[in-house]
């Protein structure tokens, strides 16, 4: 096992570069933090390249670390590492899923342009726990494997397929294998309990301030919106896709 105590060390340096996006994307790695997301990839373990630990903690008996590569570090060295205040002295670097070619499930929630991450993770931990097939994040989407969207997900990237593509593309293809798309908007819409949803489905939510491009919104099957009751002028598009999310799941209970 490795022991490293100085934050100088070439290979903290290394680690630390995946914080950002751009090391992340020409590297294909990504680096976990946190004890309930570390044990979610030990899980996987063929996605985890190594798991590094603070000196000053032990890790949970119940973990089966056999077969995985564990750095040792100090206090010091995991605090550069953390993306949060007080960090628990456990990360993992981990390899970014391969992209599926194809639509291959019956239920998917494609993401146009939200910038939150505290929103794009929510939003694939609903889709997780709903039961969806995929999660598609279009262009301008906040990247799925930012520090903050990795702890708001609480380890669903393990879960489901994390698909990232022009999202004119992925409706088409999903009308073109007869998976009906369903965008949201307040304008030329139906009450969303009023939607006619078949045994298959797809959700396209959009932008926290603008929604959902136009010229998307004319590629949909149909479009739902979700009534205002109160005085607020809208919903979090997080929020928004879990009622929707969970009302269409419902329906194909029902169907």
């Amino acid at each position: 096992m490795k022991f490293i105590q100085s934050t100088k060390n070439v290979q903290v340096k290394q680690w630390k570069k995946l914080l950002t996006k751009k090391e992340r994307e020409k590297t294909g790695l990504y680096l976990l933090e946190g004890l309930h997301l570390v044990e979610e990839a030990l899980k996987h373990k063929e996605e985890i390249v190594e798991v590094i630990v603070s000196e000053d903690i032990s890790l949970p008996a119940h973990w089966n670390m056999d077969g995985v590569e564990m750095t040792l570090v100090t206090a010091e060295v995991t605090k550069e590492l953390a993306d949060t205040e007080t960090n628990q002295g456990v990360f993992a670097v981990c390899r970014k899923r391969p992209l599926p070619e194809t639509f291959i499930g019956r239920t998917y929630l494609l993401i146009d342009a939200v910038q939150d991450p505290g929103n794009i993770g929510t939003m694939i931990r609903t889709a997780d726990a709903a039961g969806l097939d995929g999660v598609v994040l279009g262009t301008g989407c906040a990247d799925p494997y930012n520090p903050k969207v990795l702890r708001a997900a609480q380890g669903s990237h393990f879960h489901l397929p994390l698909i990232q593509m022009p999202l004119d593309e992925a409706i088409q293809q999903l009308k073109n294998q007869q998976i009906p798309v369903f965008g949201t908007s307040l304008q030329q819409a139906t009450d969303y309990r009023e939607a006619e949803v078949q045994d298959v489905f797809a959700l396209l939510v959009g932008n926290e301030g603008s929604g959902v491009n136009e010229s998307l919104l004319k590629e949909t099957t149909s479009n739902v919106f979700i009534p205002i009751y109160g005085g607020s002028e809208s919903l979090n598009v997080a929020v928004a896709a879990g009622v929707l999310l969970y009302h269409f799941k419902h329906s194909l209970k029902n169907v």
